[in-house]
């Protein structure tokens, strides 16, 4: 049987002026995608099925297009998988110190 030759849709991501932050702070305000930012944060770029959270992945998809239409991550194809990668510089940029610091208040309340 032949392979589907049907294409996913094309990753849309917001501009920097776009980045809303009730946006982020709903992106947020998720554990599965506070986990997945903490571990952008490290790392430059990770493949989207190699992250630690136990979620279906139906779920994670919808986790990551949460984070990515937010403008939290951008996510790119690499041939039949995606890798994402946290808008750090952006988001800096648009709203300095905001990431680190929600970060660390997740991590002082996780330490609790």
């Amino acid at each position: 049987m032949p392979r589907s030759t049907r294409r996913r849709p094309a990753l849309t991501h917001p501009a920097v002026e776009e980045i809303d932050l009730f946006d982020v702070l709903h992106a947020l305000s998720d554990p599965t995608r506070m986990t997945i930012v903490r571990i952008l944060r490290a790392e430059a770029e990770r493949p989207c099925g190699t992250f630690p959270v136990d979620v279906a992945p139906s779920t994670l998809s919808h986790h990551f297009k949460v984070l990515r239409e937010s403008g939290l991550i951008t996510q790119r194809e690499d041939a039949n998988r995606r890798i994402s990668a946290l808008r750090a510089v952006d988001l800096e940029h648009r709203f300095p110190g905001l990431v680190d610091s929600i970060l660390a208040a997740h991590a002082r309340g996780a330490d609790s």
